[in-house]
């Protein structure tokens, strides 16, 4: 990276956690709810259970007190909207319920879940990404409900079932999957009547990177919570694997990092992007200190490289010494009044921004990361 920055053993996320506190004391300011902000927030859990900067962990508290009522209502979440986006600040919001027991997060967390025991399904019994979108799964709705769903089930549940949980997991594998490459659509239309559906199969257009990027940082994190002799367990940590696989395939070979569309890198005005390279990276580390990948030589080898390039291609440092994550895409979504129809021309035509919290969030997770293992 360039040498004015630092080295790629200093401590990056507790440098970004830092700079967090100094330029956005408020997290959100819209007073949205939003799920970028549960990606980031879960970034600052990790460095305060490292570290036990109580700084950081009042910014998490900060962030949730001004939303929670003394009730449980949470400001700006609509149950019946049925949102799997609004279920991803549930994470962090549970690893906040553990340190301090209060009861309106609890009430709170029990509101998300209910969300998930009435959420629309699909045909094959997987939930809808949201009501405005029927009979869609999309990889992203993987990371921001299912994981959620199965810490939920540990902790609250005696003797819980995680058969559902697995079923969400595998069966979304097998509906996505593209068999020549071994990569994952966006998404799925189990209806086949969205314009930008394949009618064969309901497949989206493109493979989007950021799609791919949270599905394998959800396989990885689910596998914490589903008990280690479940075979459903164990066929998620093989999809993991095999996905990994097919994306070290298509990564790029000089920095192995992955571009907005993985499988298009030759394309022109295709770009090396960042939240989805740094999610995918934040698996692979995650995965290899868990035990989950099978080369593991092999495996930190590519992330250390990979590691090194995110670095010098997408982190640069302002004058006021505050860490800023480049190169994002701000949004990819489909359908919706935009017409998004999931073709190459739209992943392009979204802008490239700096510091949205789905770059920030997963930096700081795979910072956290490499310097546990430096």
């Amino acid at each position: 990276m360039y040498k004015g920055y630092g080295k790629p053993s200093d401590d990056w996320a507790t440098r970004t956690v830092e700079t967090l506190l100094e330029r956005e004391p408020e997290v959100n300011l819209k007073g949205k709810w939003e799920y970028e902000d549960g990606l980031m927030l879960d970034g600052v859990m990790d460095v305060y259970e490292r570290t036990k900067n109580k700084a950081y962990l009042n910014y998490i508290k900060h962030y949730f007190d001004s939303y929670i009522q003394p009730n449980g209502e949470i400001k700006g979440y609509n149950v019946n909207l049925f949102r799997l986006d609004d279920i991803n600040n549930g994470k962090v919001l549970l690893r906040l319920y553990n340190l301090t027991k209060n009861n309106k997060y609890k009430e709170a967390l029990d509101k998300q879940y209910s969300q998930l025991e009435t959420q629309p399904r699909t045909n094959s019994n997987l939930f809808w990404h949201k009501k405005s979108y029927p009979n869609q799964v999309w990889l992203d709705g993987i990371y921001m409900g299912d994981v959620f769903y199965a810490e939920y089930l540990e902790k609250f549940q005696e003797n819980p079932s995680f058969d559902d949980v697995i079923h969400q997991f595998t069966k979304s594998y097998e509906i996505a999957l593209d068999d020549k490459t071994g990569l994952c659509y966006h998404a799925v239309d189990e209806s086949k009547e969205m314009y930008w559906a394949n009618k064969e199969n309901g497949h989206s257009p493109h493979f989007w990177l950021r799609s791919i990027g949270w599905y394998v940082m959800a396989m990885t994190d689910v596998s914490e919570h589903l008990p280690q002799d479940n075979p459903g367990r164990t066929q998620i940590l093989t999809n993991l694997n095999n996905l990994l696989q097919s994306l070290k395939n298509v990564a790029d070979e000089k920095t192995n990092l992955w571009y907005q569309v993985p499988d298009e890198k030759d394309r022109p005005m295709n770009y090396l992007e960042s939240s989805g390279s740094l999610m995918i990276l934040n698996a692979i580390a995650k995965s290899l200190r868990k035990g989950y990948l099978s080369d593991k030589q092999e495996w930190t080898k590519f992330l250390i490289k990979g590691w090194e390039n995110a670095l010098e291609q997408f982190i640069s440092i302002t004058n006021e010494g505050w860490v800023n994550v480049n190169k994002i895409a701000h949004v990819g979504g489909l359908g919706g009044p935009n017409h998004r129809d999931g073709s190459f021309a739209y992943y392009m035509s979204e802008p490239i921004v700096s510091n949205d919290h789905k770059g920030t969030g997963p930096f700081i997770m795979l910072a956290n990361e490499m310097y546990k293992y430096y």
